[in-house]
């Protein structure tokens, strides 16, 4: 039998929206290693079976004809010779010591403990007798926790194989409270014959982030799985690998950090493993690839109702074999500081019947909340600014969205994390001096996707606006740089959005580093300043513009 497979190489995890053990093609990882209940007698019958578990045995139990039916494939169900049974290559009985390394990636909808409806939640993960409580890291007031965090033990199976992962909801006074826990049992992932003890990565790397991190490389990890399933070891040319028979392609060379390409066999090693369970002979069970488990937390105190999730792996190494690398560092994303530059030029007519007309015919206009001065006695309609705002904020790229840290209230002990999109409002009001300021139109633009500005007034038309794949869209983190008119828009009586007014402004984006290389004034203040436009009847004593904050009708760089 001969199959050819040539894979382009992808990086990625592959994400199991259950426990691993729940995953059909790993069987439960009981393929010939399951645990059974040993029960204290009873004298009466009021006794339920849990209070009777005085401990576990683990084993195996076949009953089958012999010799086998003709219709069995023997070969598929042993994974060696048929006549030595099912019970072949199996592990010393003796205890062994494993590194384990616990990668709590993330909780999400997690049971409130609160009052508040809230959570202040952090792990606590126990290996037998081996406890490691991560108190001191508790994150404030988050249902959807990211911890990024890995936990190392060194174990000896099979004393100490049962993990606890547990949830717990810090609380300033009194006792912490349990939100829920899973547990995993280790020894049967470590003895499986699906290879639980570390996911095989989609793709073989010497460096960077998508580094091997198995200490056996891929041709190693092949060669001791055809010893144990008896077959041939595997035959090598260039780019192209046979085990038992077929045949797999792959890259013939791997770059190294200095671009230097050598010579391999680990790519086709790899694409065989990640097909054993098609070759034949193996028992056709598959390899357990790089992953992200998800698994459901339960409370002692609510049985079987589900309190949360939890997204997680666990790698074992052998302690007898050479030990891997660091741990791979899954801490949260630092936000990146960024300074945006806002320079208001001009702007434009606000439309008919949106204007307040004076006694003097004057219109006042301004930007709202931080702000330029206001353009008084504006008889056409029209206010020059030449007005810069400058704001500091921290941006995730791989996500898109600002960080922001705030109190949720007076009594907060903690300041809470937000995320939200980049948005920047733009706002015209008309100012009065004797009763509220009237609001006349805004403009908000996503600074991950806005619609490119218009290049004069004339052309600055509603439709620019428009997110339907007519307009092209703009990227300031990628830009850095743009200019261009945005028109204003509000709601006329007819509850339809109308065209009230333009503004012509220039934005400019930089790195915190960038900003302190080139610093800039506010309004027109030094260094950088600029210059006031030749125009009377200005007063700098009210103010609007731009503010940083969470959405509010009032706000202008919207968080």
């Amino acid at each position: 039998m001969i199959a050819l497979y040539l894979t382009l190489y992808r990086q990625y995890f592959q994400i199991y929206p259950n426990e691993l053990e729940s995953v059909p093609e790993f069987h439960g990882f009981k393929e010939w290693l399951h645990t059974f209940d040993i029960l204290r007698g009873k004298n009466t019958g009021d006794e339920d079976s849990e209070s009777r578990v005085v401990g576990k045995f683990k084993g195996s139990l076949k009953l089958y004809k012999w010799p086998l039916p003709k219709e069995w494939d023997a070969r598929k169900l042993f994974g060696g010779d048929p006549v030595l049974g099912f019970f072949q290559g199996l592990p010393l009985s003796e205890p062994i010591g494993v590194l384990v390394r616990v990668y709590i990636v993330k909780a999400n909808d997690l049971h409130p403990t609160d009052v508040g409806g809230k959570a202040d939640p952090y792990v606590f993960t126990q290996l037998g007798k081996q406890k490691q409580n991560d108190k001191e890291n508790y994150i404030s007031k988050n249902l959807n926790p990211v911890f990024g965090k890995c936990f190392e033990f060194e174990a000896t199976f099979p004393m100490e194989s049962r993990l606890v992962v547990q949830i717990y909801d810090w609380d300033l006074i009194g006792s912490d409270d349990l939100i829920g826990e899973t547990v995993i049992d280790l020894e049967n992932r470590f003895y499986s014959k699906h290879r639980a003890t570390c996911g095989v990565c989609s793709d073989y790397a010497t460096f960077g982030y998508n580094n091997w991190r198995d200490p056996q490389k891929p041709s190693m990890i092949l060669k001791q799985l055809c010893k144990e399933n008896k077959l041939d070891p595997p035959a090598y040319s260039r780019g192209k690998v046979v085990v038992n028979g077929v045949t797999f392609l792959g890259e013939e060379f791997v770059e190294d950090e200095g671009g230097t390409k050598k010579p391999t066999d680990e790519h086709v090693a790899l694409e065989a493993l990640k097909h054993w369970h098609e070759i034949p002979g193996t028992g056709a069970r598959k390899i357990v690839p790089e992953h992200v488990e998800t698994r459901p937390l339960y409370s002692p105190e609510k049985p079987g109702i589900e309190q949360g999730r939890v997204e997680m792996w666990v790698d074992m190494f052998p302690m007898d074999m050479p030990l891997p690398g660091a741990p791979i560092d899954i801490s949260p994303r630092k936000p990146k500081k960024y300074e945006t530059e806002g320079d208001h030029l001009e702007h434009g007519r606000s439309g008919p019947g949106r204007r307040r007309i004076p006694d003097r015919r004057e219109d006042e206009r301004y930007l709202r909340q931080r702000s330029t001065d206001i353009h008084y006695r504006s008889l056409t309609g029209e206010g020059n600014f030449n007005w810069r705002f400058i704001y500091q904020f921290e941006y995730l790229a791989a996500e898109e969205k600002m960080v922001i840290r705030k109190k949720e209230s007076t009594f907060s002990v903690d300041e809470t994390e937000y995320k939200v999109p980049p948005r920047l409002m733009l706002q015209v009001w008309d100012a009065d001096s004797f009763s509220a300021d009237d609001f006349l139109g805004s403009c908000t633009l996503d600074l991950n996707r806005f619609p490119r500005g218009a290049k004069t007034s004339k052309k600055c038309t509603p439709d620019i606006l428009k997110m339907d794949g007519t307009v092209p869209l703009m990227n300031l983190f990628k830009l850095k740089r743009h200019k261009g008119w945005w028109p204003f828009m509000a709601q006329s009586e007819h509850e339809e959005e109308e065209l009230t007014g333009k503004v012509e402004a220039e934005m400019h984006l930089m790195t915190e580093e960038e900003a302190e290389k080139s610093p800039a004034g506010l309004a027109r203040d030094e260094p950088d300043p600029l210059e006031k436009p030749k125009d009377s009847f200005w007063q700098s004593e009210k103010h609007s513009g731009i503010n940083q904050g969470i959405p509010s009708p009032h706000l202008s760089l919207c968080k």
